[in-house]
């Protein structure tokens, strides 16, 4: 057994058995049912999921490596993408080297298509898709493993409590995401920190920085970033399909001091995530951080920097704002109306007030706090000001 084989993504000799199995699964099949054929589902899911089966089998039939594979799901991934956004863009990934492998270092606000739209632009743009880092706490399901460790992802352990245990597991990630990068020279996506942004304050934990160095403590901290090419990426969403729930959450949390996700709710943000609508999509990437850093502290400032600077605010960015009880009044942060097209702006107010009208309202200030805190970080950074 391999040192990376309890959270490696599956290697090509791996890929046909996978296949498989994956095809053969009663409960992955239910799923792709339930989405291909929401209203027939439930009454001919019976006789739909043989003939879907039949369907894939013949269409990854001779897929033998994690590549080829890739170039089907891209096909699908694109489809996805069409349906449920008015366009991505992106921005920064004309630098990025072919043969040189990098750490994506993101901002995190969907389980699933964070990752899903790096990938979407690496792979248009010409270049080996990175690998994924996932959490198994969504991998609950074995089909779910099965096929995220198909599309390049590598797992996390973030279920462990004991301390040694935990401690043994970050030394084991730290190991992996250096040998990958630097001796597989396959680049690495994870996110700046554990769980998504839920009010839109993208921050970077300290603890990941940290986890990077671990397995090569007897090097300095700061050569250890620059031999990784860790370079931080901007995803910006105009809509969130999954705000509603966020604000509900952050609305619970803020009354009860707690908040215990359901059976099924990962699911459910999963599915929410990939096919609701998510307006324009833009990501940026920034150019790797070369200088040398003394510390942890020190490397999150600059990628809070670098990850704030880049995100791309949109029209309901600043009209939520603009609602904000916590706008800050020392930034110049101009109304919407001076920095976008009538017509723009128009269909950003319509959309904003759909969404602000479906939102109960006690929830609502926690909705108006996920859009305009991108707002009060950007200005931040522009003025210089200590986030």
């Amino acid at each position: 057994m391999g040192e990376f084989d309890a959270i490696r993504p599956y290697d090509d000799a791996e890929v046909p058995a996978v296949l498989a199995r994956l095809l053969s699964d009663p409960a992955f099949l239910d799923i792709l049912t339930h989405f291909r054929f929401p209203r027939m589902a439930g009454a001919f899911g019976w006789l739909l999921k043989p003939l879907i089966a039949r369907r894939l089998r013949k269409e990854f039939a001779g897929v033998s490596c994690v590549s080829t594979l890739q170039d089907k799901v891209e096909y699908y991934v694109d489809h996805t993408i069409e349906r449920a956004t008015d366009g991505v863009t992106y921005t920064g990934v004309e630098q990025l080297k072919a043969g040189t492998a990098y750490l994506f270092l993101a901002n995190h606000r969907d389980i699933v298509m964070d990752p899903a739209f790096v990938n979407y632009a690496v792979y248009h743009a010409g270049l080996p898709t990175p690998r994924i880092a996932i959490g198994d706490n969504l991998l609950q399901k074995p089909f779910v493993s099965d096929m995220m460790r198909l599309n390049k992802s590598f797992i996390v352990h973030r279920s462990i409590t004991g301390r040694r245990e935990k401690l043994a597991a970050y030394q084991l990630l730290s190991a992996y995401i250096n040998h990958s990068i630097r001796n597989d020279c396959q680049s690495i996506w994870i996110a700046q920190a554990e769980g998504r942004a839920k009010d839109g304050d993208d921050r970077t934990d300290s603890a990941i920085l940290k986890m990077f160095h671990m397995s090569r403590k007897d090097e300095p901290f700061g050569a250890v970033i620059q031999s990784l090419n860790l370079s931080p990426v901007s995803i910006s969403y105009e809509y969130d399909p999954c705000d509603q729930a966020k604000a509900r959450e952050l609305y619970i949390r803020a009354t009860t001091g707690t908040y215990s996700k359901a059976p099924g709710e990962d699911d459910v943000s999963i599915a929410q995530g990939i096919t609701g609508y998510k307006g324009r999509v833009h990501i940026n990437f920034a150019p790797p951080v070369s200088e040398f850093v003394e510390d942890t502290k020190q490397l999150a400032a600059e990628i809070d920097r670098q990850i704030l600077a880049g995100y791309r605010l949109f029209p309901v960015h600043y009209l939520a704002y603009a609602q904000w009880t916590d706008a800050d009044p020392t930034l110049a942060v101009p109304v919407a109306a001076k920095v976008f097209p009538a017509d723009e702006l128009a269909r950003a107010q319509a959309e904003w007030q759909r969404r602000l009208d479906a939102c109960p309202a006690e929830h609502r200030p926690f909705l108006v706090q996920q859009y305009a805190t991108p707002v009060r970080n950007q200005y931040r950074v522009k003025a210089g000001l200590a986030l």
